[in-house]
C-alpha cells in the first residue's frame, strides 16, 4: 500500500466548499476512482486549528500511482488550479509505503 499525504491551510470561509471537493465524495475522489488501484481517499481536519487539513490517498502501489499522475496530468493541473482558489497554503507532507506484506 503507498499514501500521499497533503496538507492544506484553508482560506476563511472556503472550509465547506474544501471539504465537497477534497473529501472521500469529492472530485480528487472521483478523478482517482477511475483507477482500480486507487484504495481510498480520507480528510482530515485539526478542530484546534479549523483551517488545517490533511488529506490521505490510498493506492495499491507508488508505481501505480505515480502511472495514474502520468497518464491524468491535464485533469489533475485543472483540478489543482480550482482548489488553489480555497487554499492559503498545500504542502506535500510525503509518499509513504506499507512496511506490512
Amino acid at each position: 500500500m503507498f499514501v500521499a499525504l497533503w496538507e492544506f491551510e484553508v482560506k476563511p470561509g472556503c472550509e465547506k466548499r474544501f471539504q465537497k471537493a477534497y473529501g472521500p465524495g469529492g472530485d480528487w475522489a472521483k478523478l482517482f476512482r477511475n483507477d482500480s488501484n486507487h484504495q481510498q481517499t480520507r480528510l482530515l481536519h485539526d478542530p484546534e486549528h479549523p483551517a488545517m487539513f490533511l488529506t490521505l490517498d490510498f493506492w495499491a502501489s507508488r508505481q501505480a500511482y505515480e502511472s495514474f499522475m502520468a497518464e491524468h496530468a491535464a485533469q489533475y493541473k485543472r483540478l489543482d488550479a480550482a482548489g488553489k482558489k480555497l487554499t492559503r497554503r498545500e504542502r506535500s507532507i510525503g509518499w509513504f509505503e506499507s512496511l506490512e506484506h
